[in-house]
């Protein structure tokens, strides 16, 4: 390798693009064709770049092998920074066993950390923590190191886990001011400020306030009920019931959560769940199904009691009683979710128990 290419490498290493086409710019062989591809990617310019990477993937000879999967990883890097996820995940993943098979750590590790950072953008967050679990980010240049450390933060932030996210964060700031790029330090101080940024509206009892996302992960922790109106769940201390298939449930259960500790008018809730101005007896019918619905879906957090109005929940599931098989005291008839031995009209006598039940009712009983 001559000095101009040198010099060129050790110009980028620093983030300096234009002192390293002033060595090459005018070059086409291979390793000048690689290193002004990655010159035009820092400059910003990524489409000619790609293109330069890929003829200098075809300027290598078959015997340098190691040179053309560094133009893999680079070429996917770009495909990274410009969202372009759709990319040959195979092609890097050969470029890494091909850097490991040659003794080149350093850029092996760089491009299982591309793949770790796909992955998170993609939303897979599983995947990637698998990947992250085996993955020794020591041979990773300061760069690098700081993009990893961004990565593992990201993926705590998505996890709402802060305190792991701040030290991830802090960790990406060192290892940015090592690599004395100006660019990779805006970055990390950008997502560092994500952490002190309102993300969440709180409202309870008729009051609104913002949350930042400690706050949010306070909340979510605690033995509080919560309407989660961003994945669509309903929170309560650490646990999750997923509302998001079910679109009629969750509109009711935001409704009454926003009432709370105040009813909800029946109107309200028809406006809010089915969208109805001119509520008839259909409309009424079907509130109180769905409404049969959300109790089934929140019995082991919330209870939903009826009252003159409409509807309003509780902080705790409601007390459950139990029907008695006894020939005593008044008839009462059960509805058929209960009732297995009705036949044709014929209603067996049932005690009803004013003592709480050791295992709830499969539906309800009307007198």
């Amino acid at each position: 390798m001559d000095s101009l290419i040198t010099a060129a490498a050790r110009a980028l290493a620093l983030g300096d693009a234009l002192g390293a086409l002033n060595h090459i710019a005018l070059r086409n062989d291979a390793p000048a064709l690689a290193l002004r591809g990655i010159a035009m990617a820092q400059l910003g310019d990524l489409d000619r770049a790609k293109m330069l990477l890929r003829r200098a993937a075809l300027a290598f000879g078959p015997r340098e092998a190691v040179a053309r999967a560094r133009c893999v990883v680079a070429e996917a890097e770009i495909a990274l920074v410009s969202r372009d996820l759709n990319w040959p995940v195979r092609a890097l993943e050969a470029a890494q066993v091909v850097l490991e098979k040659h003794g080149d750590r350093t850029n092996a590790a760089h491009a299982r950390y591309l793949a770790i950072r796909r992955l998170l953008l993609i939303g897979r967050l599983d995947a990637a923590e698998r990947l992250l679990a085996g993955f020794d980010s020591a041979p990773l240049l300061p760069a690098s190191r700081a993009g990893h450390e961004l990565v593992i933060g990201g993926i705590a932030i998505r996890r709402l886990q802060i305190k792991a996210a701040r030290a991830a964060l802090a960790l990406a700031g060192h290892a940015a001011h090592q690599a004395r790029i100006p660019s990779l330090t805006t970055e990390v101080e950008g997502a560092a400020c994500i952490l002190d940024t309102p993300a969440a509206r709180l409202i309870a009892r008729g009051n609104e306030r913002l949350l930042r996302l400690d706050e949010i992960e306070s909340l979510l922790t605690s033995k509080a009920l919560v309407v989660d109106a961003c994945r669509r769940a309903v929170c309560h201390a650490g646990g999750l019931i997923l509302l998001e298939t079910r679109p009629v449930l969750f509109a009711l259960a935001r409704a009454l959560a926003e009432a709370w500790p105040d009813d909800t008018s029946r109107s309200t809730l028809l406006a809010r769940a089915f969208r109805a101005k001119h509520a008839d007896e259909s409309h009424r019918a079907r509130l109180r199904v769905e409404i049969g619905r959300l109790r089934k879906a929140l019995v082991t957090v919330a209870g939903i009691d009826a009252t003159e109005d409409g509807f309003a929940s509780c902080r705790s599931a409601p007390a459950t009683w139990s029907c008695s098989p006894r020939r005593q005291m008044k008839r009462m008839r059960r509805c058929s979710l209960c009732l297995r031995t009705a036949k044709r009209g014929q209603v067996r006598r049932w005690l009803w128990r004013s003592a709480q039940a050791r295992a709830p009712c499969n539906a309800h009983s009307t007198i």
